[in-house]
């Protein structure tokens, strides 16, 4: 039977998260094929990735840029469907089976992703304030018939990201490269959601918790939001849905939201 998914493991550096997140990719239910994708090749990742027996594409004309490397990922899977596996992330057993699943419904889907948890000081958290909001945000994708429609894509964006990237699976056959446009810091997702929404297709969902999302004071997320970027950045998105003064408002509130991606020590 033909493979229809892959996970391409995004891999930077020397991160003490990589192994957790290979054995998560290759642990399971339905078997994905599994490469790892790289602009910074080293020894690190060359040993893992021969313990495990994956193959290690190097992306030889990186700009080292976030919104490059996401694209040359995508495209290191030879399969219609792709998972960007962020090396931080942990996917569960069912994540691919779920994501499979779900296409084989939706063979309209530009997107596909899952709810997720997060990680926080190596534990779970499966609810929390961010969670919930989040999880309400994406309330029109939870009828599936709404999820090939402008109204619901555009809904589950206008007032924040509700959208994980790390819980995103790619149709290659729905989209057009670039999909990470590379002129923002913070907000690449938030901005390729936003101009997938407007393509003919559906952004599927599946709502159960598959995936695990790291929050540290490490990742460059939380580094972006102390830099003053993020604000920025989200004013400029909420424009594309509101007018100036609505957009300011949600600006205001979003950014004291940004004060939970902060780890309690």
């Amino acid at each position: 039977m033909e493979k229809l998914h892959t996970y391409v493991v995004l891999a930077y550096k020397e991160s003490k998260d990589l192994e957790r997140c290979i054995k998560s990719v290759l642990k399971q239910k339905y078997r994905s094929e599994v490469v790892i994708a790289t602009s910074t090749p080293n020894s690190f990742i060359n040993k893992l990735a021969k313990k495990y027996g994956l193959e290690v594409i190097v992306n030889k004309d990186a700009k080292h840029r976030i919104g490059d490397d996401f694209d040359f990922a995508i495209k290191c899977a030879k399969t219609k469907l792709a998972t960007v596996a962020h090396q931080d992330d942990v996917y569960d057993y069912d994540y691919s089976y779920e994501i499979v699943k779900k296409y084989n419904k939706k063979k309209d889907s530009i997107i596909l992703f899952t709810n997720y948890y997060e990680i926080r000081n190596k534990k779970k958290v499966m609810n929390n304030k961010n969670l919930r909001i989040k999880s309400f945000l994406l309330t029109p994708l939870k009828i599936s018939f709404n999820s090939n429609k402008k109204w619901a894509k555009r809904a589950v964006l206008k007032y924040g990201n509700a959208i994980c990237c790390p819980s995103v699976t790619f149709n290659k056959d729905m989209i057009e490269f670039p999909v990470f446009d590379c002129d923002l810091t913070c907000n690449i997702d938030w901005n390729a959601w936003e101009k997938l929404s407007l393509r003919k297709g559906s952004f599927s969902f599946v709502n159960k918790k598959l995936m695990g999302h790291k929050i540290s004071e490490e990742t460059t997320t939380t580094e972006i939001i102390n830099s003053g970027v993020r604000t920025k950045e989200d004013y400029e998105l909420f424009l594309r849905f509101w007018p100036k003064g609505i957009a300011k408002l949600l600006n205001k509130f979003y950014k004291n939201a940004e004060k939970s991606n902060k780890v309690k020590k």
